[in-house]
């Protein structure tokens, strides 16, 4: 155990009457924005918050920290005073909740506890206070069930079994059917199921209980599903979780009761309107847990007006207040209503874009606080294609559109079959009755979840939101047996385990099989075959060409396209990007062109070799002057031969078996036995680091060359047709400033002799790849003979940190992720600490040295929306990517030009 280091703070406890909605980090987002709310006058119940500073004392040391307990004493008795009453005293007894809430919202994934108080003395108080025996005593069982799973670590299925036999000796289906004497057994049973699991009572102190379950509050931000959770939504793991102690409120006190959550817009669409869930005579586990199916929010005109116009008011002044869609929790106590909860809502990607369009129309925020509601990930998630609307299928249930998207794959029941056949390659769905927190790791690993129970708000819609997971809610109509590992659609057909079905998150609709797809709107948008305004646009295209124009008006950093043909740049072009940022010339050098390629590698005699040079010359040209044709006007960036030669000759095995078939066959064999010859010749034993890139131009005569010849050609060419070629030779791999000095001066030579012969005068631009740590330490030396550097982060990440990408991926990479050395695969997005101190440091030390040094980037991470930040912030003129990454990359550039302090729009 480690010795108990307190920060040095003023205190640990705050009351909601002292906080504010700016105080996220020390007080979470539920105490924060219940510290607001009660700022703004709205009806919150009485409480207080513990930091998140308590938190991180209490993970880091094992003990709470030594003033706390004094601090929680005097805010009970401020809490206590003001409310005329004791904590679980006999009559009348004050009843209080222990909620988490970390400053980023974890839906499900850490503990509550309510009804903190009961007793067996208290429970007769609150019976005799309410005048309602039934009420106190379905109080007092949820508070021991909750109690004896959260803190006691009790399996929560023995408290459901108990429950569902006590309906079922009752012959009733809910259990608001169940009456007082009902549950007083049902809570003697419950207090034996903890006796006996727990190996105690069931505390009857209240204040041991409040202390109980702060601590397993505490406890929960390290347990395995909230840790799962961080990782996969990138939430730091140091943040901690503060704890919310309120009073408690009641929406199980009968019909003049209940309890709900809505939403200032539709999380799903973004579309303003009603739009949230309500359920009568019930507490607010009920409505999240999605055991029993809510009524649709606007409902609640009809049953408490009052109460709703109420709530209509209070959503119109927390939106107009946070400038954005809130997801508001909250309680009716006998006509009385109360808050809960509010915070900026979780939302679809199509949401995110309509919601800040709508709200910049409003006024409520300008064009540079909209680019921080949307993100990268959202737009290439809108981007996924959708279901064919029409195609022949086959529809057999329709549920609640929770989170949209196309989803197929094969019918599983549990979270483990989930996670295990998706490791195994299978695409599944995720089918459940309704979902809780232990089913997070099988919603990350499937495609898209099914539930039969729940609403919008429910734990599934929620978290799938968060994800951006289809999701489709409350279909009714499917029975869902887990057990039997299967389930009934209306007409009696039953889908088993491994069968194909699908289901669209945007219609709630759940067929048989397979569905076909097609390509999505937001696509055929950046294609250019859908244009805003037009009678075939939607308005979430409106809302994405808005935000797309915001960004491109914000934005430093270029974006350029990784591309090695005509057609893929002009699908490049199309999609926004603003020239080639890399061009592999390798992949020009594939199919029928690898038999040139094999000649040069069989090349006896200089005269063999010139001859497969000059064939391979004319081709190479006309690929160059078909990709200037198609970029005329914008740079294009032309990286030399990177790959080594063997790459392009047959597999050593194949070829060795060919030969030895050959042999024993007696029929010729030559220039197989020849291509095997070289291959062993040209074998390394770790190629990626042998005689490759750079390497390969000093080596092989005349290589490089005639490939500077071609660009060169190619560009006079397309100048006399007056085109604007603006090509730039790209030197890979080089290691030290000597490497380029060669080569450049053998290149320059080549460019001098192609515009005396053309009578052209030609601007290439001469650089290198900065992938290798030599090259990034040394870049100063390097910028001597460079008119640009493009970091190549693939390679450059490979050798910092020692990895053969192609191996390590599939051998420990997983382990690395769950165990948390990795948030996220370097190879995916930059190592900020290592590859990016290279990447700044290299910048640095090659503008000081040539000051108008072009700086660009074209592995991967170019298209990454966190590298592409970390790229601004180095100083770097662009980032390059694949032509579908292209409108991601746009929009994040313009996000990272804009990126304003505390702006935390999870």
């Amino acid at each position: 155990m480690s010795e108990n280091k307190e920060p040095h703070v003023a205190k640990f406890v705050y009351d909601f009457t002292e906080g504010n909605k700016d105080l996220k980090d020390l007080l979470g987002g539920k105490g924060a924005n219940l510290a607001e709310m009660t700022n703004l006058g709205l009806p919150v119940p009485p409480g207080f918050t513990i930091t998140t500073e308590a938190c991180k004392v209490y993970l880091e040391s094992g003990a709470e920290p030594a003033a706390l307990r004094d601090e929680v004493s005097a805010h009970l008795d401020a809490l206590e005073a003001k409310m005329g009453k004791k904590l679980g005293q006999a009559d009348d007894p004050l009843l209080v909740s222990v909620r988490s809430g970390a400053k980023f919202s974890m839906p499900g994934m850490m503990d509550t506890v309510l009804n903190i108080g009961l007793s067996d003395k208290s429970v007769q108080g609150l019976a005799q206070q309410a005048g309602d025996e039934r009420f106190a005593w379905d109080s007092y069982r949820r508070l021991i069930q909750m109690f004896g799973k959260t803190v006691l670590g009790v399996d929560g299925d023995l408290f459901e079994e108990a429950l569902d036999k006590a309906k079922e000796a009752k012959k009733v289906a809910v259990d608001t059917e169940l009456d007082a004497a009902d549950l007083k057994k049902l809570v003697a049973r419950f207090k034996k199921i903890v006796k006996a699991e727990a190996g105690r009572d069931f505390p009857q102190d209240p204040r041991e209980q409040m202390d109980l379950a702060i601590k397993a509050v505490f406890d929960s931000w390290n347990g395995d599903r909230a840790k799962l959770y961080r990782r996969q939504e990138r939430i730091p793991h140091d943040l901690g979780t503060a704890v919310n102690v309120c009073s408690m409120v009641f929406g199980n006190l009968g019909p003049d009761s209940g309890t709900g959550v809505a939403f200032t817009r539709d999380p799903a669409s973004g579309h303003q309107g009603v739009y949230g869930d309500y359920l009568q005579n019930a507490q607010g586990e009920d409505v999240v847990a999605g055991i029993r199916n809510t009524v649709p929010l606007a409902e609640l005109e009809q049953i408490d007006k009052k109460s709703y116009d109420q709530l209509m008011q209070i959503m119109e002044t927390l939106e107009n207040h946070y400038k954005d869609l809130c997801d508001i929790e909250f309680t009716i106590e006998r006509g009385q209503l109360w808050m809960l909860q509010t915070r900026v809502g979780k939302r679809t990607a199509g949401a995110a874009f309509r919601i800040a369009t709508q709200l910049v129309d409003q006024g409520l925020i300008d064009e540079t606080e909209a680019l921080q509601r949307v993100t990268g990930a959202q737009l290439a998630q809108l981007m996924f294609p959708r279901f064919d609307d029409e195609a022949k299928v086959e529809q057999v249930a329709r549920g609640i559109a929770a989170s949209p998207g196309a989803a197929v794959g094969k019918a599983v029941f549990d979270s483990y079959t989930a996670v295990k056949w998706s490791r195994s390659g299978e695409k599944v769905i995720l089918v459940r009755r309704e979902t809780n927190p232990d089913d997070l790791d099988g919603m990350i690993a499937a495609e898209g979840i099914l539930t039969s129970r729940g609403g919008k708000t429910s734990h599934a819609a929620v978290v799938a939101r968060g994800m951006g997971k289809t999701c489709v809610c409350g279909a009714e109509e499917l029975e869902v047996d887990t057990k039997r590992r299967r389930m009934t659609v209306p007409g009696g057909h039953v889908v088993e385990e491994g069968d194909l079905i699908s289901i669209d998150g945007s219609t709630g609709k759940v067929y048989l099989g397979e569905v076909p797809v097609v390509p999505s709107p937001v696509v055929e948008y950046f294609e250019g075959r859908m244009h805003p305004g037009a009678d075939d646009a939607d308005e979430l295209v409106e809302a994405v060409h808005r935000m797309m124009a915001f960004a491109d008006r914000k934005r430093r950093l270029r974006v350029r396209a990784n591309a090695d043909n005509a057609e893929d740049a002009l699908r490049a072009r199309r999609f926004g990007a603003q020239g080639i940022g890399l061009c592999r010339t390798e992949h020009m050098f594939l199919g029928e062109r690898r038999e040139m390629v094999e000649k040069l590698i069989l090349a006896d005699t200089e005269e063999e070799r010139e001859a497969a040079l000059r064939e391979l010359l004319p081709l190479q040209k006309k690929d160059f002057v078909e990709l200037f044709e198609a970029m005329d006007g914008l740079p294009v960036t032309i990286r030399l031969l990177d790959p080594p030669l063997h790459e392009f000759l047959p597999d050593i095995t194949e070829l060795s078996v060919r030969v030895a078939l050959a042999e024993s066959r007696q029929e010729p064999h030559e220039n197989e036995l020849r291509l095997l010859q070289a291959v062993h010749r040209l074998h390394e034993q770790n190629p990626m680091l042998g005689l490759r890139g750079v390497r390969l131009g000093l080596v092989i005569p005349g290589l490089f060359t005639m490939q500077v010849r071609a660009i060169a050609e190619a560009a006079a060419e397309r100048k006399s047709a007056k085109g604007d070629p603006r090509a730039e030779i790209m030197i890979p791999l080089v290691g030290t400033v000597q490497e380029l000095e060669i080569v450049r001066e053998e290149a320059d030579q080549v460019i001098a002799e192609v515009e005396a012969a053309t009578g052209t005068r030609l601007k290439l631009a001469i650089g290198t790849m900065i992938e290798l740590p030599r090259a990034a330490l040394t870049a100063g030396q390097i910028a001597e003979a460079a008119e640009f550097f493009s970091f190549g982060t693939n390679d450059l990440t490979q050798t910092v940190w020692g990895f053969s990408r192609d191996d390590v991926e599939a051998s420990f990479f997983t382990a690395y992720l769950e165990k948390g050395i990795f948030g996220v695969s370097p190879f995916e997005t930059i190592d900020k600490d290592g590859v990016g101190s290279l990447v700044k440091a290299a910048a640095e030390a090659g503008r000081r040295t040539r000051p108008d040094l072009k700086l660009g980037v074209c592995g991967e991470h170019g298209g990454d929306p966190e590298s592409v930040h970390f790229f601004h912030e180095v100083g770097l003129d662009y980032v390059s990517c694949s032509p579908f990454r292209i409108p991601v990359a746009r929009l994040e550039a313009g996000r990272a030009a804009t990126q304003s302090a505390g702006s935390d729009h999870r």
